[in-house]
Formats: C-alpha cells, structure tokens, sequence
C-alpha cells in the first residue's frame, strides 16, 4: 500500500514514519535462508512549497471576502496531488484533514486498506486550505477528534498508522493477534511485587492464577 503525504513539514511526519513498525514496513528484508521479505507500504512526501513559482516558494495567501490569518493555496496542492498520483493506476483515494470531517474511525481504516492502493493525506496549516483542492480532488475531509490543532500531520500520521496496521504483514504475529480483541488497560509485567514510595504494589493474583478464562473475564470488566 501506498501512502502520500502533501505537508509543508515532511521532515516532522518523517521522523516517525521511518521508525518503529512503520520503518520497517517500508524495507525490504532478508528472512530465514534466502527469503526475502518486500516492502508492505511506501510513504512518500510532497512539499507544497516545492510546486511555487515564486522566488520566495510561497504556499499560502490571504483570504478573500478577509478574515484572520492565511490560507494555503490550491496550485500548489493540486501540483503536488499530480506528483504523488496523477499518473499512477489504482484506486486512490484523498482525505483533507480538517476539524470539520467526519470523525476517523477503525472501521475506516479497515475500509482504506481494503479498499485503496494509494491514499493521499493532505496536512493543512494557518487558517485551512482553498476549499477549491476539495473540490477538483474529490476529497474527502476527516477528522480524528473534537479538537483543533495547530496543523494536520498528527492527524495525518494518526490515520497512516491506523491504516498501515492493517495491511497484511505490516505487524508481527503477537501484534495481529492483538488487533482481533479490545485491548485491556489493566495489564501488567515482571516484578511481580514493586515498590514506589514505601507502598508495596502487587499483581493481581488472578493474573498469576494460569486460568485464561477468568483472566479474560477479569480484562474485560476493567476494559
């Protein structure tokens, strides 16, 4: 699976991108013999500033009918949009990240990596970007909570992750089966016994107990 990531701050998604399970996932390593394991995902990115035509590469300008703050521009997106996917075949599809989209979900994500070869994450800054990108890319807008942020990396990356875990051979064997159950709060490993400000702290004993079925029952009603 493809991801394109449109940010005037790639070096800040990178950063986490080539770490982690997401780094690796965009490897192509060496198993057991001569198996070679490819890449599961590609991330790209596509700076908007690189796609100007001015001298000082400005990607955003003051809104028209006025208001506070700027707006980024759409030549720049829609430039850097053909860069990422003008060409390629496949189904792709664009999510702008704004406050105003529909609330991200699992069911989403499930929904993208089934569904999608390439997905085109745009970041928006300042005051939000020209609502023609919208329209041109037939885009979507999600959000990924009841909250504004400064700008839409963290929501790109948040949704990156979602979808990159579920791409096949993206996670290991114990991180998959994970995924198929609700995870738990109440978790717990070795010491068994700690000690923090004079206070022993212990494990529950049905955790140390061996019987699953009360463990899970246990699990389920701290959830």
């Amino acid at each position: 699976m493809n991801f394109h990531l449109i940010t005037l701050f790639p070096e800040v998604c990178k950063a986490y991108t080539d770490a982690s399970v997401l780094g690796r996932a965009q490897k192509t390593e060496k198993g057991k013999g001569a198996k070679v394991r490819g890449k599961k995902i590609s991330v790209n990115y596509y700076n908007p500033r690189d796609f100007t035509i001015d001298k000082h590469h400005k990607a955003d300008d003051r809104p028209y009918g006025g208001g506070p703050g700027m707006v980024m521009k759409a030549e720049p997106i829609l430039k850097a949009w053909e860069k990422a996917v003008g060409r390629k075949k496949g189904k792709v599809k664009t999510l702008i990240m704004s406050p105003r989209g529909a609330t991200f979900s699992q069911q989403m994500a499930k929904e993208l990596a089934g569904k999608y070869e390439h997905v085109v994450l745009i970041s928006g800054r300042y005051e939000g970007i020209d609502a023609r990108v919208k329209k041109i890319l037939k885009a979507d807008e999600v959000s990924v909570g009841d909250y504004v942020l400064t700008g839409g990396e963290l929501p790109a990356l948040t949704i990156l992750d979602a979808v990159a875990r579920e791409v096949p051979g993206v996670l290991g064997t114990q991180e998959s089966l994970e995924d198929k159950r609700v995870s738990s709060g109440e978790m717990y490993t070795r010491p068994e016994m700690i000690k923090y400000r004079g206070k022993n702290h212990a494990v529950p004993a049905v955790f140390l107990s061996g019987d699953h079925k009360a463990i899970d029952t246990r699990r389920g009603d701290q959830g």
